[in-house]
């Protein structure tokens, strides 16, 4: 493979990260810059002030493009928020040849065939990914094309988005003279930095607490099972912390990432006070507690936002926390005392990868450098962008045409 550059964006509630990286190899990737700017302008990943957004992203931009002494003109971006829906649809064709060979065109028809749900009034859909093939019946097949039969089924996972909250993202994007190669799911692209190929045949739950969003991605049988968004995540931590204390959101933020734990009870005793350099002081027994309330509230999210009531079995693998707020002190020990299964943090797995190695162990890069993996893994992107190599014709024609950008 000869040497390529690719770019990627995670837009998210509180901040913007931007990763330049050299790709000789899929086992041999380079990060050669990455610039992080405070998020202005979104919440819970849908842009709620075009300006501020803008401004957010091209201070990233710059940043990213001053440490790696690149430029760059076009990014893979992650999507989410509590826009995004999901469903498991089930394609069916015949196959009328009489040497009854499946060929690549009968994976076309079927794939159509699988698309075809109805998607609400001012969605579209984000991505189809097939799941797994029958054929007369027999399931679990992977790769049909070759094989013989006269009926060829598909299960394909079907994600939809709002046009209008991608609209606005991908004008912001190419207001600053940035085209927008592809569009990928957030918690997918996570997912490629975290999760082991074990993990995904087995079966895990997968959940990145951002700032504004959780995004879930359970996977299983090595592949897409269910993707969802909860709306709840860092953001709302500290914002309990602003209320139940009488601090300052600032303040807030800041206690929360110097002095947090989830499991007072064993680690902080009764009168500890902690303080912030302007003279703003808390029980950090009552922080932690706070904090405490809301994870495990987030926790009985994740579970319920899953398809099927026996979670445990669905995913022998447990879960797999990743994101920024992930690094919360106790986190681990909190999740398997309460939904007793196996957890653990979702660092990015590294091997191959090299350079600016601070974010190479941080999950608050998952996402950022999972949109990388996206692209070396050459997967497919977003039914909006259809082609990569076209950014500049037909998706930029597609773009312009969907979104007036």
């Amino acid at each position: 493979m000869a040497k390529r550059i690719v770019t990627a964006i995670d837009v998210g509630t509180t901040k913007v990260a931007t990763i330049v990286a050299s790709v000789k190899a899929k086992d041999n990737i380079e990060i050669l810059g990455v610039g992080v700017a405070p998020s202005t302008g979104l919440h819970k990943g849908i842009v709620v002030n075009m300006d501020q957004a803008k401004q957010s992203i091209a201070t990233s931009v710059r940043e990213a493009q001053r440490i790696s002494g690149m430029h760059i003109d076009s990014v893979y971006v992650g999507v989410t928020g509590r826009h995004i829906t999901s469903v498991n649809n089930r394609g069916v064709v015949a196959i009328p040849r009489d040497d009854r060979l499946v060929r690549p065109q009968d994976l076309k028809r079927v794939l159509s065939a699988a698309r075809g749900v109805p998607v609400p009034e001012g969605k579209q859909v984000l991505h189809a990914i097939p799941r797994s093939y029958a054929l007369d019946g027999q399931e679990m097949v992977k790769q049909p094309v070759g094989m013989h039969g006269s009926r060829l089924d598909v299960e394909t996972h079907i994600i939809t988005a709002s046009i209008t909250s991608i609209q606005n993202l991908v004008k912001c994007i190419r207001s600053i003279g940035i085209d927008v190669e592809d569009l990928v799911l957030e918690p997918l692209a996570s997912a490629e930095a975290v999760l082991t190929p074990e993990e995904r045949e087995t079966g895990v739950i997968m959940a990145d607490i951002g700032g504004g969003t959780t995004d879930i991605a359970v996977f299983k049988s090595g592949s897409i099972y269910h993707t969802g968004v909860i709306p709840v995540a860092g953001y709302q931590v500290t914002s309990d912390l602003s209320i139940g204390l009488g601090l300052p959101f600032e303040i807030a933020e800041k206690m929360k990432k110097k002095y947090s734990s989830v499991a007072p009870e064993l680690e902080i005793e009764e009168t500890a006070q902690v303080g912030i350099e302007n003279g703003h002081s808390a029980s950090q027994r009552r922080l932690c507690q706070i904090i405490s309330s809301r994870m495990e509230e987030l926790l009985q999210l994740i579970i319920t936002e899953m398809p099927t009531s026996d979670y445990r079995s669905l995913a022998p693998c447990g879960l797999v926390l990743t994101g920024g707020t992930s690094n919360l002190p106790g986190l681990t020990e909190l999740a398997e005392a309460l939904l007793r299964m196996p957890v653990r943090i979702g660092r990015p797995l590294s091997t191959g990868i090299y350079g600016i190695s601070d974010i190479l162990s941080d999950p608050a890069y998952a996402t950022t450098l999972g949109l990388v993996l996206w692209q070396v893994e050459g997967k497919k992107g977003s039914e909006i962008s259809l082609k990569r190599h076209g950014i500049r014709g037909a998706i930029a024609n597609l773009f312009r045409r969907l979104f007036g950008a």
